[in-house]
């Protein structure tokens, strides 16, 4: 069966996307079958997935309607057929790693979703809508027999954000380590408890069971936070306040865990003890992966994957950045690991 994870943070230019990414990849090369979801308008994950740089290649894409929107139209525009699994797109070099493309249309969803997630007890047009996007990915998983489906989500508190986190198994957080994560973890503190409470009573409307696309009863588990640096601890600001890691840290245990176990969106704690994270929910504390994106993106190839020649240095600079790569492929790693150890351990129990 497979699990789905939400990546989220409504903080957008974080490098969600890069993680995801580079996550996913991981998780493959760990013998996973993994679909990434690109369910941000945006279309970042996508963009770097593919990395196309001839625009008749990218619309033959887009005209062949394997991408979120087209799979959510029968629902979303009264089509008169059922959702369908979507071909997803294989990574060149990792056979066990596939895109379902994302589309900046997504976006034209967001208001009917809201409304139907308000009124979906009182309007029988609307009761298919809530559970068409779970719908959609089990069916494309069960196509592809896939592990895991990584979902990066858009950065908004919008209709769609909320029914992805909350039809989720899991979610976890990427947080850069700047003052703008502590705000937003005071954001999410609040947020994500009402949209728990507006799951679990959607999954008791029985309106929304009887519907050709029923609304599942999931609760997702909080994994952890990813903390990185993006590069911005090098501006003024951030040297005036270095210890941004610790007060992130303070923040999670102190405002958001206990609204997170008041509402049972949190694993046993022995699940986190085993992973050494019991203390502070800390998944990993990674490196500094900005400079590689573009070109990690331009490659179609994860940062720990690019060869000397892809990334066009030389001398000390060359040395310097293999280090840095050797690290992230550590974090990765390390990451994939307490990843794959949570999940595994959920369904066990």
């Amino acid at each position: 069966m497979v699990s789905k994870i939400a990546l989220f943070n409504h903080e957008a230019g974080l490098g969600k996307t890069a993680i995801t990414f580079n996550l996913g990849w991981m998780l493959a090369a760990k013998g996973k079958r993994v679909i990434l979801l690109d369910a941000d308008p945006q279309c970042h994950l996508t963009e770097m997935f593919l990395s196309f740089s001839a625009q008749p290649e990218l619309e033959e894409l887009y005209h062949k309607n394997q991408n979120i929107k087209a799979g959510l139209a029968p629902a979303f525009e009264a089509q008169p057929r059922l959702i369908r699994a979507i071909d997803c797109i294989g990574a060149e070099g990792q056979k066990r790693l596939y895109l379902l493309p994302g589309h900046v249309g997504l976006a034209e969803y967001e208001a009917t979703l809201a409304l139907a997630q308000e009124l979906s007890a009182s309007l029988e047009t609307l009761k298919n809508l809530p559970g068409a996007i779970t719908y959609l990915l089990n069916q494309t998983a069960q196509k592809y027999s896939a592990d895991y489906i990584l979902i990066d989500m858009s950065p908004s508190l919008g209709a769609i954000n909320q029914n992805l986190l909350m039809t989720s198994d899991f979610f976890a957080l990427p947080l850069p380590s700047s003052f703008f994560s502590l705000l937003a973890l005071d954001s999410l503190a609040s947020i994500l408890p009402k949209w728990r409470q507006w799951s679990l009573r959607a999954s008791q409307l029985k309106r929304l069971q009887q519907a050709e696309y029923p609304y599942p009863e999931i609760k997702p588990s909080f994994l952890g936070t990813i903390i990185f640096n993006n590069g911005s601890q090098e501006s003024q600001f951030s040297k005036a306040v270095p210890d941004w890691v610790e007060k992130i840290k303070s923040s999670v245990i102190q405002n958001l865990v206990p609204l997170l176990q008041e509402n049972h969106l949190l694993l046993p704690n022995q699940s986190y003890f085993d992973q050494g994270m019991e203390k502070d929910f800390c998944l990993i504390e990674m490196s500094n992966f900005n400079p590689l994106i573009t070109v990690s993106k331009s490659n179609q190839t994860p940062i720990f994957t690019l060869t000397p020649e892809q990334i066009g240095q030389t001398g000390k600079m060359l040395e310097k950045t293999v280090q840095s790569q050797a690290q992230l492929q550590n974090d990765f790693s390390a990451l994939a690991d307490k990843i794959l150890n949570l999940t595994a351990n959920a369904v066990c129990a």
